[in-house]
């Protein structure tokens, strides 16, 4: 019986991705940040559960990449479609004649936020095999990315004016578009928050990560975020340098 314990966990996961892309179609951004946080929650924890039950699985592994590509891929694909939407027009615009839906205008514009979709779905599924990412990340993990893509979403007619103009031009939002896809699957090792041990002077990286993410939670809010996700992958490469 312990052993389907962490697959349910990650079902959790799955179902907290189903209702955040309804909340999507909705455009209730606010909504969409609390269930994938919730789901990226238990996808913590049905890891965690699987290595104290000792139930660890392949199936387990890629049920939680299953729910992940929805929750992680599929949610921020569906909230940059959003963004570019608001900034570039409505996706197909209909003109109503006597109850006959005549397309007027396709802006093919807004589907490119699903470049983060197909992004996500390759580091997925390549995740699944790449035996270097025991104890270490290749390329962005999808939760960050995810979170730093809802607070783009969060932000959005809701920021400082200089980062709400950013938000409010097509070519920004693209860009980080283009650069979500290639943080996901850079060859650059991003160090995991996994403590093996909670000695201070092994961990001084993870704890310096988490108090100024704290710092910059507490003093930023929701602009926090985006900032917290550059500081991890500038971190990780100062890591890197001093390792060679």
């Amino acid at each position: 019986m312990k052993k389907h314990i962490p697959n349910f966990i990650t079902l959790l996961n799955l179902l907290c991705g189903c209702i955040a892309i309804v909340f999507c179609f909705y455009h209730s951004i606010a909504y969409v940040a609390f269930f994938v946080v919730l789901g990226i929650i238990f996808d913590f924890f049905d890891g965690f559960a699987a290595r104290l039950l000792k139930v660890q699985s392949s199936l387990g592994l890629q049920l939680d990449s299953m729910a992940d590509m929805v929750t992680s891929g599929v949610v921020p694909g569906l909230v940059m479609f959003n963004l570019l939407q608001g900034v570039t027009g409505e996706f197909i615009t209909f003109n109503f004649l006597e109850q006959d839906k005549v397309i007027e205008t396709v802006n093919w514009v807004p589907l490119l936020g699903f470049c983060i979709t197909l992004a996500s779905g390759y580091r997925l599924a390549n995740f699944n095999i790449d035996e270097r990412q025991t104890s270490s990340f290749i390329g962005l993990p999808t939760p960050a990315n995810t979170l730093f893509i809802l607070s783009l979403g969060l932000l959005f007619n809701n920021s400082p004016e200089f980062v709400d103009s950013l938000l409010h031009k097509s070519w920004f939002l693209l860009l980080i578009t283009v650069l979500s896809c290639y943080m996901l699957n850079a060859n650059i090792e991003l160090f995991a928050l996994k403590f093996k041990t909670w000695g201070f002077k092994e961990n001084l990286h993870r704890y310096l990560f988490l108090i100024t993410s704290l710092v910059l939670l507490i003093t930023l809010g929701v602009l926090g975020i985006p900032v917290i996700i550059v500081c991890y992958v500038l971190l990780s490469l100062v890591l890197n340098l001093s390792k060679k």
